[in-house]
């Protein structure tokens, strides 16, 4: 549409006007509206309307759209034309309208949990939104490189260390780490703080791991695969594609953060301050107007986070030879990733051609609307949610569906609660808050999961009632869509926008974005079914129907994947 309003800008007013913009917008009084008659109306000295006309006799719409209108002050109204919108969805291949983009190399740091931690809702948003967008990104045909930055290693595995080898290697205690991580943790901190003895132990055995005893590292990847357990039993129940391949923990840099620190000296970025060598940089002042240091070696010679994402971030540029940089991680970490990517700059690490991102994560909040938390004010484990929500979803489905078998009930549970989880979080702009509400959200109804996994179920029932296969069509070699009545029309139109979402959302990091859009267009579809009979029509509009329920289908099934969200076969 823009190229063919382009070339009538220079058929009407010259070759200077033929990149100019047409302001293509959506209209309420047609399919979409060109308002460049107003902007070119001062530069020509012509009244927007007679400019509006000379566009109008330059423009050729032939086989897209109906004869433009022109309207107030100026618009230039198009209505597309029903043949080419049904000839568009029509011919859809696999990839629905969704382009393939130049392929760019995007490391992404998401979920990042702690070895021997329980993860807690404050880790589902970032494992979430992360595995979302690179789902997404990887459909734009670009080489994603999934980051998950673990905390495995520092002065606590020192602790960990002596306690596993006190209950035993192969003990039900030890085995705490794979289903209660927390509790393990608190045993090896309680004997920590009451045993002196083995709190002189646990302090000699961090030394001993710093300084890489062989023994003492054995016992260290032995906590650090039982914790993998149990991350992988979390991220197989919320369905997402992190794998232990994809694990970039604080450890594997720890060979390069001594050098960091020499080569930020060494070019006068940082400087001894109080004993800790310190980036101070322009712009970063604290209270009373005092600067606020990067610290990147403590005073005790030990490191910190700074000093960890210096060396991501080095490696990123450096070895994966990244053009974008994405973290997933929550608001409150801005100022420290900005400090960081800042002083990557000075150091030369970070060049202008990356582009560095911080894709902030709000937190996710009780009724009362502060952090979500138990009744006892500790940080809800993510698995206790998780279970909760595959609970809470059973007992829906078996008031919606108990005609259903017990085992086919069972199987959808988990599809239904899990995916109600990933979609209110999803549906929210990530930077935002919002209530986790598990009633609304495993509603069948409204702007929920369940409810688009029940639009695209229910395509599947009328394909089964009509005794067909919808992957077994061949579209327009059996059945051309023709779209005679408003319903198909504004479904059919509702389709040819997905490829625009999906690149948004890649663009632009937006994945409520790709949920808004799913919920509309199930909508549209709801309103088509009841207006448009499908299985009881003649046989030429049955057809063509069931054309437009098996794309309709097919797009909902692949915005639910780049969502992560399973589709069940029936609800």
């Amino acid at each position: 549409m823009t190229e063919r309003f382009q070339a009538a800008l220079a058929k009407a007013f010259g070759d200077g006007y033929a990149d100019a913009d047409p302001v293509i917008r959506p209209s309420q009084f047609a399919d979409f509206q060109a308002n460049a008659a107003l902007a070119l109306a001062k530069r020509l000295g012509e009244n927007p309307r007679a400019v509006a006309q000379k566009i109008v006799d330059a423009l050729d719409l032939t086989g897209i759209a109906e004869p433009p209108e022109i309207s107030g002050p100026g618009f230039v109204n198009v209505r597309l034309s029903s043949a080419w919108i049904g000839a568009q969805v029509d011919g859809f291949d696999d990839r629905l309208g969704v382009p393939l983009q130049s392929p760019l190399t995007i490391p992404v740091d998401y979920s990042a949990p702690n070895v021997a931690k329980e993860m807690h809702v404050g880790h589902l948003r970032t494992t979430v939104v992360g595995d979302a967008l690179v789902r997404t990104l990887e459909h734009l045909g670009h080489h994603v490189i999934r980051q998950n930055h673990v905390g495995d290693w520092g002065t606590m595995f020192g602790m960990l260390i002596e306690h596993l080898l006190d209950v035993g290697e192969d003990s039900p205690d030890a085995q705490l780490m794979v289903t209660d991580p927390n509790a393990f943790y608190a045993a090896a901190n309680a004997e920590f703080q009451s045993d002196p003895e083995f709190a002189t132990r646990a302090r000699s055995r961090v030394v001993k791991l710093q300084g890489g005893d062989e023994d003492t590292l054995r016992h260290w990847h032995e906590l650090v695969d039982l914790s993998k357990q149990y991350f992988n039993r979390i991220y197989d129940t919320l369905g997402v594609t992190l794998t232990d391949a994809d694990l970039a923990g604080e450890s594997t840099y720890n060979d390069e953060l001594a050098g960091i620190c020499d080569e930020l000296e060494a070019q006068g970025i940082a400087t001894i301050s109080d004993g800790a060598l310190c980036v101070f940089l322009d712009g970063y002042t604290g209270r009373e107007g005092k600067p606020v240091p990067l610290i990147i070696r403590k005073s005790d010679g030990g490191y910190g986070y700074a000093t960890t994402d210096l060396a991501t971030i080095r490696r990123r540029v450096r070895d994966m030879k990244a053009d974008r940089i994405l973290y997933v991680i929550g608001v409150t970490q801005a100022l420290h990733l900005n400090m960081v990517w800042d002083t990557a700059r000075k150091a030369g690490w970070l060049t202008d051609d990356v582009e560095v991102v911080h894709v902030q994560i709000g937190s996710v909040l009780g009724e009362d609307r502060k952090l979500l938390r138990t009744r006892s004010g500790k940080p809800l484990k993510l698995m206790d949610l998780l279970e909760e929500a595959v609970s809470t979803a059973r007992a829906v489905v078996d008031e919606a569906r108990p005609d259903l078998d017990e085992s086919v009930r069972a199987a959808i549970a988990p599809q239904v609660g899990i995916g109600a989880i990933k979609y209110a979080d999803l549906s929210v702009a990530h930077d935002s808050d919002y209530v986790f509400d598990l009633d609304r959200m495993v509603s069948l109804t409204g702007n929920t999961g369940p409810y688009l996994q029940y639009a695209a179920a229910r395509i599947r029932s009328i394909f089964r009632s009509a005794g067909l296969d919808p992957d077994q069509l061949s579209g327009q070699a059996d059945a051309p869509l023709v779209i005679t009545e408003p319903a198909e029309r504004a479904l059919a139109l509702a389709l040819l926008d997905f490829g625009d979402v999906v690149v948004h959302v890649g663009d632009q990091l937006e994945p409520h974005r790709l949920c808004g859009y799913l919920f509309e267009l199930a909508q549209q579809f709801s309103a088509f079914y009841e207006q448009c009979p499908v299985l009881k029509a003649d046989t030429e509009a049955r057809a063509s129907r069931l054309a437009l329920c098996k794309a309709t289908l097919a797009v909902l099934d692949q915005g639910l994947d780049l969502l992560g969200i399973a589709r069940p076969q029936q609800m």
